[in-house]
């Protein structure tokens, strides 16, 4: 073991714990989950996890065949980064959501265990032409591209992103594409380049309220921010689709709820999804509450009334959630009662 700043750094081979710095292949640092051990104290807990929030165990003949192509082609995919309670459900009807510019993030979300760090410009000039191979390799008819966020890029990924577009089109030109964005710190000249990419559907996820915006998200994130993002994504390209997430269960009130459908909707959001928190370790935000199917139903129609194409809520449900089913107008298959498939 090594050390850097007198702080004790594990190598990659070695896997190092939750909270935990190491040494990446590509030579720099990062902290595993996201943030460091400890972070925050603990509170109360909730009662334990109710019987609507039991996923099923990853399995299935579709599963395993999206996993392997994963593995070959050396993608990393936000299901398996951002540890996703719907990884087999989604890998098994065939939706993709692959993660680009790596697995290491410039940001230290307070809800996301993806990992933190500074890739100091790496990228990987092949991930464009492994990206689209991958999507025809797994016959994808909907593929949604997300990613880390890339500060330490001139456009925050823009351009790379941007490129991955349209290899995916050239390779797959029935393929609908989703970009799942960072807010390349509200330079909407970088969101230009992406919605001019030939995508279908541009989002960036405003995750919580206003109120609890900082300490949910990290402090070069912002509720404004992401609301200018999307008004000028959706005013740039009129006839591409818009959409958010929010998540909740971390002490939102429900005034606070309409509250936020009405500011994505007043920046031309077509399509929302509302998801329960998950805290994905020890080290990471307490959940405050769990919100019942019921409660999730409600929170649909409401967005519903405020004219969004489509609301998928339900407990398990994420931004990239059967993204293919968006615009059937049934929650994505969802069970109003159940919350579940």
């Amino acid at each position: 073991m090594s050390d850097i700043k007198k702080i004790p750094v594990v190598q990659e081979a070695q896997r190092a714990r939750s909270g935990e710095k190491y040494l990446t292949a590509q030579g720099f640092t990062a902290i595993r989950d996201g943030v460091k051990a400890r972070d925050f104290p603990e509170r109360p807990k909730v009662a334990g996890k109710p019987a609507w929030l039991r996923a099923r165990s990853p399995s299935g003949a579709g599963f395993n065949a999206v996993r392997a192509i994963v593995r070959e082609h050396r993608l990393a995919t936000v299901c398996e980064e951002a540890k996703c309670p719907n990884i087999g459900e989604c890998w098994n009807a065939g939706t993709g959501t692959i993660m680009l510019m790596g697995a290491v993030c410039t940001r230290a979300c307070r809800f996301c265990a993806v990992d933190t760090g500074n890739p100091k410009g790496w990228l990987d000039p092949e991930e464009p032409r492994n990206v689209a191979r991958s999507v025809a390799l797994m016959k994808l008819r909907y593929v949604v591209l997300t990613s880390v966020n890339r500060d330490d890029l001139a456009d925050g990924g823009a351009g790379h992103y941007a490129a991955c577009i349209r290899a995916i089109k050239e390779d797959n030109a029935a393929t609908a594409v989703e970009a799942l964005t960072p807010d390349f710190q509200g330079n909407l000249a970088d969101v230009q380049t992406v919605v001019d990419s030939g995508l279908d559907v541009f989002a960036q996820n405003i995750e919580t309220v206003r109120r609890l915006t900082h300490p949910v998200r990290d402090p070069r994130a912002g509720y404004e921010q992401t609301l200018r993002v999307l008004e000028h994504a959706k005013r740039h390209r009129p006839k591409v689709l818009t959409k958010t997430s929010v998540m909740l269960g971390l002490g939102e009130r429900e005034a606070e709820i309409e509250q936020t459908l009405d500011d994505v909707r007043a920046a031309g959001v077509d399509i929302v999804t509302l998801g329960q928190y998950l805290r994905p370790t020890i080290n990471h935000l307490p959940i405050e509450r769990f919100v019942a199917p019921a409660e999730f139903a409600t929170y649909r129609q409401w967005a519903l009334a405020r004219g969004f194409l489509e609301c998928v809520a339900g407990p398990l449900v994420r931004s990239s959630y059967r993204a293919e089913q968006a615009l059937n107008r049934n929650n994505a298959g969802l069970d109003i009662a159940t919350g579940t498939a």
